[in-house]
């Protein structure tokens, strides 16, 4: 199983900004234990990083026939991005969403998903951790 795990605009700042929130790792430290736990589940991982809208999109167009699934954490397009939104529904591959936060629980403007109905399930609010769990749930969905 190959499952390409994408980051959207200011992911690459992990570690940097708002620590508070987002803790203290970084990007390439969360890449490495991905590529760790993947290893131990049999999963190739490959990651993707992107702070443009467009290059996210061409990217989940183009990798589709190499990957069993997505794993995508939109960023700030998760709130606004139709673009992307339509691009998720397009593609044929089980996408899962991530947010680190609960966007649920944070300001107004986070509240509202728009890429949440099109995708096949959404993990939030647990951290670092909820790419790990979104990594089970393809296991889980092959069982």
């Amino acid at each position: 199983m190959k499952i390409a795990i994408i980051n959207g605009p200011n992911l690459n700042a992990l570690g940097q900004r708002e620590r508070n929130i987002y803790g203290n790792t970084t990007l390439e430290d969360l890449e490495a234990l991905w590529f760790e736990y993947g290893k131990k589940k049999n999963i190739e991982i490959i990651t993707y990083q992107s702070n443009l809208e467009g290059e996210i999109i061409n990217y989940l167009y183009d990798n589709q026939d190499t990957v069993d699934g997505y794993i995508i954490n939109p960023g700030a397009l998760t709130h606004y991005s139709y673009s992307l939104r339509d691009c998720l529904a397009a593609v044929y591959k089980p996408v899962i969403e991530v947010h680190i936060s609960n966007i649920e629980a944070r300001e107004e403007f986070r509240k509202l998903s728009v890429v949440s109905p099109v995708v096949q399930g959404k993990v939030a609010g647990f951290g670092l951790k909820g790419y790990l769990l979104a990594i089970d749930s393809f296991l889980l969905s092959n069982e």
